[in-house]
């Protein structure tokens, strides 16, 4: 299908853990595009304009891990709304003709993953954390959740962050205490957005019913939440379920092909796993 070599990479730092290259080269077999690589690159902020600067025309585009979501930004000729919003791009794309624009497949990413799941809609949801990848939940969130949403966050300056991004994205957001996570748990919706760990000491607090939880981890998986959550009967929406559905977004764009092989990516991606 490809007239010439073509290139597309993941960058951030840490990056030897990322996914991404099984997850997209899988696709590319699928869809017969033999001259395309996907590799990964260590690079942190202060490298990443200058790696930018010197890519070639075979370039096709760049997945983007921590730290350089938002560091990214002003490298870019033009950014999706969506990616605006939240103040983070996770895939850049390069036109024939050099310019660069930023979007962020996270967000749609999580709502594909959700309607996969069944879920359409929400009256209330829970996020436990407020990192970056809370602000997509919110995005995300904003898709589909008819009520309030309450934070759970360890410090005010955290609270207030959430506070701000709820009113730029239009969610009503209500902010708690981290000691009090477990009342997020009875929610129709919980997101996890925290690192390894920290949702552990929360598996003892279930309610005998859950709904649904969307825990954005997936290695180690499960998490000892997500796996006292399906014992107890609740639906479990992985980390692994995001990063393919994002991925499969990236590949898309980059690529010009109508529809990514999803299947194929997931079982590219669940090998991998089971091979750490």
């Amino acid at each position: 299908m490809s007239a010439q070599k073509r290139r597309a990479a993941v960058l951030g730092s840490p990056i030897a853990h990322s996914l991404s290259p099984v997850l997209h080269r899988a696709a590319y077999g699928e869809l017969g595009l033999g001259d395309w690589s996907y590799d990964r690159f260590e690079i942190n902020e202060t490298a990443l304009p200058e790696f930018i600067g010197k890519l070639g025309p075979e370039w096709a585009g760049l997945s983007l891990t921590m730290p350089l979501k938002r560091a990214v930004i002003p490298l870019l000729d033009e950014v999706s709304e969506t990616a605006a919003a939240v103040e983070a791009v996770n895939t850049v794309v390069f036109a024939d003709d050099g310019r660069r624009t930023g979007d962020n497949t996270d967000v749609p990413g999580m709502v594909a993953a959700l309607r996969e799941h069944g879920i359409e809609q929400v009256e209330s949801a829970a996020i436990l954390g407020a990192g970056a990848t809370a602000s997509s939940a919110l995005a995300a969130l904003a898709r589909i959740c008819t009520g309030e949403v309450v934070a759970y966050v360890r410090s005010d300056a955290r609270a207030a962050e959430m506070r701000q991004w709820g009113e730029r994205l239009d969610v009503a957001v209500r902010t708690a205490d981290w000691a009090d996570a477990k009342e997020a748990l009875g929610a129709p919706l919980v997101i996890a957005t925290t690192p390894a760990g920290a949702t552990d000491d929360l598996a003892g607090s279930l309610p005998e019913r859950p709904a649904t939880l969307f825990d954005v981890l997936y290695d180690p998986w499960p998490t000892t939440l997500a796996a006292r959550w399906s014992a107890y009967g609740g639906a479990v929406v992985s980390g692994l379920d995001l990063l393919v559905h994002q991925a499969v977004l990236q590949v898309e764009q980059m690529t010009g092909c109508a529809s990514a092989p999803l299947d194929a990516m997931r079982r590219a991606g669940e090998r991998a796993l089971a091979e750490r």
